[in-house]
């Protein structure tokens, strides 16, 4: 775990590589694929491509606006390992993110049938970036490996076969968008598509500079208290992580609403709860007020937790 200086700010970047693309994840979609995701970088510099790795080996590149990858022409039951790396304008290519493994199911012999359709597509806004779907499980004669989750006639995202909701991310407010979901069994063979759902999402007032409030993907269940060790007085913070597709790896933490450290996980972030504690001097009585957010996968700012005031020395 690595936390920024007061204020949060570092360097700008400029005539350095772009940093390690941070929550890597891989699932696999068939017996001969894998979807790879991982967070958006945002800041500077800026990323204008990533390279996806299996292994060693260069396997496919995106533009800097894509965060999500399917790598095919697998073999099944095969583990394998992927890393990304991002690109600059200049040309200039960072360093190789933290791996991550998946197995690719076996193969099943002459399976041409393809799962059921997925029913009772469903789905909110969650907060003006993002919205909640959940369906129906699909049934297959050997068994559903992914559902493909389509925006328009896009794919989207990809998650495992026994997973039957997400979280889509990197929305805009005020915006309409049409979903729909199809399972994919270890053949590759596809189903028809869901029926779709649409969703509107609200114009909600998170600015994500730092002063709006936003109103989705929230951490929930924020706690704060004080302890005092050596003269020195020291802030307690817990909550519970918001549900998303990815990793979070970053959290802001502000103080009388003004930015005042960053929280950054290292190579494994916490699932489910988390704490952290921070040094904020020595003067006992004094009252603030603390709020924190995240940062969603796709390089977005979530929306802030419940705020809350503590006091030194009580």
């Amino acid at each position: 775990m690595v936390s920024c200086g007061l204020n949060g700010q570092g360097t700008d970047g400029d005539g350095r590589a772009p940093a390690a693309p941070a929550g890597v994840t891989a699932a696999a979609g068939s017996a001969t694929s894998v979807h790879v995701m991982w967070n958006r970088a945002s800041g500077k510099p800026e990323v204008t491509a990533y390279e996806v790795y299996r292994g060693t080996t260069k396997v496919d590149e995106v533009p800097g606006s894509q965060h999500m990858v399917d790598v095919t022409r697998l073999k099944p039951s095969t583990l394998y390992a992927f890393s990304v790396r991002a690109r600059d304008p200049d040309g200039r290519l960072g360093p190789p993110s933290e791996r991550a493994g998946a197995t690719t199911p076996a193969a099943t012999a002459a399976d041409e049938r393809a799962p059921s359709r997925p029913e009772r597509l469903r789905g909110k806004p969650a907060g003006s970036r993002a919205v909640q779907l959940s369906w129906a499980g699909s049934t297959d004669d050997r068994a559903v490996a992914s559902y493909d989750i389509h925006q328009g006639t896009t794919k989207i995202h990809s998650v495992g076969g026994a997973q039957t909701a997400t979280v889509v991310t990197g929305l805009r407010p005020g915006t309409r968008y049409s979903f729909t979901v199809r399972a994919r069994d270890a053949a590759d063979n596809v189903s028809s598509a869901s029926g779709a759902v649409r969703i509107t999402t609200p114009a909600g007032p998170g600015d994500g500079n730092g002063v709006g409030t936003g109103t989705g993907m929230a951490p929930s269940d924020f706690r704060a208290t004080t302890h005092r060790k050596d003269g020195a007085h020291y802030l307690d913070l817990s909550w519970t992580q918001p549900e998303v597709d990815g990793v979070i790896t970053e959290y802001q933490i502000q103080l009388d609403r003004e930015p005042v450290t960053s929280l950054v996980w290292g190579a494994t972030p916490p699932r489910g709860r988390a704490a952290y504690s921070f040094y904020v001097g020595r003067e006992a009585g004094l009252s603030q007020r603390v709020r924190i957010r995240a940062k969603l996968p796709d390089g977005t700012w979530g929306a802030f937790s419940t705020e809350r005031t503590v006091t030194t020395g009580q």
